[in-house]
């Protein structure tokens, strides 16, 4: 349900009847993925999509193929380098050689190459250990503060509440709750259900 939603938001799934999908005022259903990245959406998706034989740096510059990010390519990965500083010191280390939290930096840095106006992110925090989990958190809160609107499909709801405005409960494909991630957190029902028990 969750992994679908986000696939068919990034054009690699098809979706159901009378689906919409619009970015400032755009259709972009049934768009081929690679104009959906042109319009401002990019996809990490769950299992991190790498490609383990290439270096951190000809990762990274994969995601700068989009025409709208040519332009401020050096910018932007000055700008990754500085979210994910580990990074900067593997550089010309292959991806596959690499722990999965600074896969997953990896992942994400390339999404952000793209110059997206909305970053769509599939499970990142799965298998990571609860320090690189915080540095995952704290990074996704600074694309925030970098004007990055960010789609969280998260398991880890009690984090994912903490950072986000607006949370959606979905099980079995369908939308169950929704409304201002404070407010959610803080309702019994939803911390019995989500996180782990009421306060």
């Amino acid at each position: 349900g969750k992994s679908s939603l986000l696939k068919a938001v990034a054009g690699l799934q098809p979706s159901g009847d009378g689906a919409r999908v619009a970015l400032e005022g755009r259709d972009l259903m049934g768009l081929p993925a690679h104009q959906i990245v042109e319009a401002g959406l990019a996809l990490v998706p769950e299992g991190r999509g790498i490609f383990g034989e290439l270096t951190v740096r000809e990762n990274l510059m994969l995601g700068a193929f989009a025409r709208r990010a040519r332009a401020d390519e050096v910018r932007n990965r000055e700008r990754v380098l500085a979210l994910f500083p580990r990074l900067a010191e593997r550089l010309e280390q292959t991806a596959r050689t690499m722990s999965g939290g600074e896969q997953q930096m990896v992942a994400i840095g390339r999404a952000l190459m793209s110059a997206p106006e909305i970053l769509l992110l599939d499970e990142p925090s799965l298998g990571l250990s609860p320090l690189l989990c915080g540095e995952l958190f704290r990074a996704l809160q600074q694309i925030r503060a970098d004007g990055i609107s960010v789609l969280l499909v998260e398991q880890n709801a009690k984090r994912s509440l903490a950072i986000a405005d607006r949370g959606y409960l979905i099980e079995n494909g369908r939308i169950v709750g929704s409304g201002i991630a404070a407010d959610l957190a803080r309702d019994p029902a939803v911390q019995r259900a989500y996180l782990g028990g009421a306060k």
